[in-house]
């Protein structure tokens, strides 16, 4: 795991029709940079197959203490000021955020900035990555979760997390704070072959499963 993505948010937002290319377009000239200077790690932006006004987005931090500094330092910063209405503009709600943390210290994500497609890259096939949300009956138990983790489905796994249990202390960014759940990630090289999660083992109330297209800068992609 990288020591900098020790707390993960998976942020959904919901767009104004047709405002999504408009978005991934702000974010990736001015957000991607902006906000890791300010510690930030901005893991994968995505468009949602099945949804063409979802965005989805991925970002890390070392510590929740980071994560206020940082949202803190770039939301009142200039790319914000300059940027943010722009964004904003496209977005009917954006309050649909899970707060996460790795399910074991060795199934966190390991992020190389050097593996992220620069500013000037032309656009090239992602493949999908495939988000699994576990919505879990019971609390996160040590043996729960090693069954959750024991099931085998097809790709590259990207990570395994679960609920950051920590109070949330930024107002103006909530998430779900009834949140119990078990996320995987996964990435295949096309959406050829591809199942849905297996039915809920004991323990899970219901599963659902996020089909996401990397943007040209994503970072998170799949790599034969």
């Amino acid at each position: 795991m990288d020591l900098d993505c020790a707390v993960v948010e998976l942020r959904q937002y919901t767009l104004r029709p047709g405002g999504r290319d408009t978005l991934v377009r702000v974010f990736e000239e001015h957000f991607l940079e902006g906000q890791e200077r300010y510690g930030m790690r901005i893991l994968g932006q995505f468009r949602d197959r099945g949804d063409p006004d979802r965005f989805v987005w991925i970002r890390a931090f070392p510590d929740m203490g980071a994560r206020t500094r940082a949202i803190e330092g770039f939301y009142s910063g200039p790319e914000w000021a300059e940027h943010g209405p722009t964004a904003n503009a496209t977005m009917i709600d954006h309050t649909n955020v899970l707060l996460l943390k790795p399910a074991a210290p060795h199934l966190g994500f390991r992020f190389d900035p050097r593996l992220r497609p620069p500013p000037e890259a032309a656009e090239a096939p992602g493949g999908l990555v495939v988000v699994t949300i576990s919505h879990l009956a019971v609390p996160a138990e040590p043996a729960l979760l090693r069954s959750l983790c024991d099931e085998s489905e097809p790709g590259t796994l990207l990570a395994r997390l679960v609920t950051e249990p920590a109070r949330n202390p930024v107002a103006r960014l909530p998430v779900r704070e009834d949140a119990n759940v078990f996320v995987t990630l996964r990435s295949r090289s096309s959406i050829e072959g591809y199942l849905p999660a297996p039915a809920d083992p004991a323990g899970v109330s219901r599963r659902e499963s996020l089909l996401l297209e990397p943007t040209r800068r994503s970072f998170l992609r799949h790599r034969p």
